[in-house]
């Protein structure tokens, strides 16, 4: 069996080294048309702030080890420009000597990746204008940094990679601001999550310029369509699209983003053509539907896949959930799953709450809490997705909630799991237990909530009564309007200065003390709301309105 791969970055190295693995009497031929196979693109803002310090550390395989290790023929510098189904044949065009031949092949699997976007504005072909996708984008920064000394950057675009960029040239001593045409940083997160994000930013001396976008680019300026920045170095960072307009005459079905259309067994609807990564088209595995979510772990997963059908072992791809971390400066930020505007856009009748929990026990020295959100559907419970934003231990939470999403777990089966203690490490309550305990309260009615965006609705004409249950020390750091004060400890014996005949809306820091607090009145006939997320959510919400 001979099978040509196009593409040697994550699904296409992955596949190939399966593939081996599999068959070894199989000719394996691998087609790169940059510099470099098996790259991590992952690492290159890192590179460009120096913690990654050589660039051979950012190479998994090379063409030399490919063939010593696998006995694959890895050529790079050789782009596949054509492909005839018909013929089982690959046009490749020898990018250094510009000649053309063809490779015929038993099995094709295409992964193209995808390119960055480089946005229409003037200026964006100026010399001090960067994207950065591949090991020589990152080298060409860094050089550019070395030699010319910039002294402020401008990175347009929020997402990860912008974000992670941007913290690392102000790493390396430039003055750094973010442009993004949204309201808050990185879409996979909730504005009210985000907002602890834009907070850690400005906290480590990153501007932000929020629902805003590039005019054009000059050289030493952005003039945006609020304002201007000043800018030695530009990164676009405003997303990807698959690199597939070779395709468009080779009857491989795409959709209109130009994505690859294929099924779970990373087949295309040409006969014995895979595809896998960056280029194709999955399936969201909570809704079901069409997405484009270009991760490097299922892009692995899927090179996986597709040698599997292809050596007739059975196996498919089931979905993708777009679980994601993003270490920024000090914080850790992670989500998986559905964040509430994709959880509307998908249909679902969903709640939430959040918490805010310690990553280790609390006697214990060094612990750190970190703020958690979820969702779940109402009608199954069935857990739709999460955000956690804090320091240590917030990645392994996270990987407790994607694991439980991919198993069809209820956001109550949070309760129920048997997670790791020692002090250094968690707690006998984890902050995922405490996560089903909540929701588990709201779902029996144990809990009504109300949020930080009804905050404001709420009357302050005496219809309701509005409690701040903290103590009286940390009411200095500031009170929301209208609500008054009696420390929790303190309540039951204030009873009297609450009618019984009026609605309660109660908040602490965080929202434990103001559930207690709930339930003290519930007691006594109360009908009683908590504030989900505490003052401290309220106050990063409003801080963060107020910086804009």
């Amino acid at each position: 069996m001979k099978i040509v791969i196009v593409g040697g970055v994550a699904g296409g190295a992955s596949a190939a080294a399966r593939l081996r693995r599999l068959r070894e009497d199989a000719e394996i031929i691998l087609l790169e048309k940059g510099d470099y196979v098996s790259f991590a693109n992952c690492g290159l803002p890192y590179y460009i702030g120096g913690v990654i310090r050589e660039k051979s550390n950012l190479t998994l395989q090379t063409p030399q080890s490919f063939y010593q290790r696998f006995r694959i023929d890895v050529r790079i510098k050789n782009e596949a420009v054509k492909i005839d189904a018909a013929k089982k044949q690959v046009t490749v065009k020898n990018l250094l000597t510009g000649k053309e031949s063809v490779e015929t092949y038993d099995a094709l699997i295409l992964s193209p990746g995808a390119s960055p976007i480089r946005p229409p504005i003037p200026g964006s072909d100026l010399d001090h204008v960067f994207t950065l996708r591949a090991i020589p984008d990152a080298q060409r920064i860094k050089e550019y940094i070395q030699k010319h000394q910039p002294q402020t950057a401008v990175v347009v675009g929020g997402g990860y990679i912008g974000v992670e960029t941007a913290e690392n040239l102000k790493e390396a001593g430039l003055s750094v601001s973010i442009v993004e045409k949204s309201d808050h940083l990185i879409a996979s997160l909730d504005a009210d999550m985000a907002a602890e994000i834009h907070a850690a930013c400005r906290e480590n001396g990153i501007s932000l310029s929020l629902s805003n976008g590039v005019k054009s680019i000059e050289k030493s300026r952005v003039v945006l369509e609020k304002g201007e920045l000043p800018a030695d170095l530009v990164l676009l960072s405003v997303g990807v699209r698959p690199d597939t307009g070779w395709l468009k005459d080779s009857g491989i079905m795409l959709n209109d983003r130009g994505s690859i259309c294929v099924n779970e067994q990373m087949q295309t609807n040409l006969p014995g053509v895979y595809a896998v990564g960056d280029a194709i088209e999955v399936k969201n595995y909570i809704t079901g539907s069409a997405a484009f979510l270009p991760l490097a772990g299922p892009a692995n997963k899927q090179g996986r896949i597709a040698a599997d059908v292809i050596c007739e072992q059975p196996d498919r791809y089931s979905g993708t959930q777009g679980s994601a971390v993003l270490k920024l400066f000090d914080r850790t930020v992670t989500s998986t799953g559905l964040n509430e505007k994709a959880a509307v856009q998908a249909g679902f009748e969903y709640d939430k709450t959040y918490l805010y929990s310690a990553n280790h026990a609390t006697y214990y020295p060094g612990g750190t809490n970190m703020s958690i959100k979820i969702l779940w559907d109402k009608k199954t419970l069935r857990l739709l997705g999460a955000q956690i934003v804090g320091f240590a231990g917030v990645d392994k939470r996270m990987d407790v909630l994607a694991t439980a999403i991919h198993f069809g777990a209820r956001v109550t089966d949070l309760a129920s799991l048997e997670l790791c203690y020692a002090p250094p490490f968690g707690s006998a309550k984890d902050p995922i237990n405490m996560a089903g305990f909540v929701a588990e309260n709201i779902i029996t009615g144990k809990m009504k909530q109300f949020f930080p965006e009804d905050v404001a609705a709420l009357p302050r004409d005496g219809s309701v009564t509005l409690l701040d249950v903290r103590t009286k020390q940390e009411t200095r750091f500031g009170m929301i309007d209208g609500f008054i004060n009696i420390p929790l400890d303190d309540l039951r014996e204030n009873l009297t200065l609450l009618p019984k005949d009026k609605p309660v809306y109660i908040h602490c820091h965080s929202g434990l003390r103001s559930y207690i607090a709930c339930r003290i009145l519930t007691g006594y006939g109360y009908d009683c709301y908590n504030l989900a997320g505490g003052w401290r959510l309220y106050r990063v919400i409003q801080e963060d309105a107020a910086r804009r």
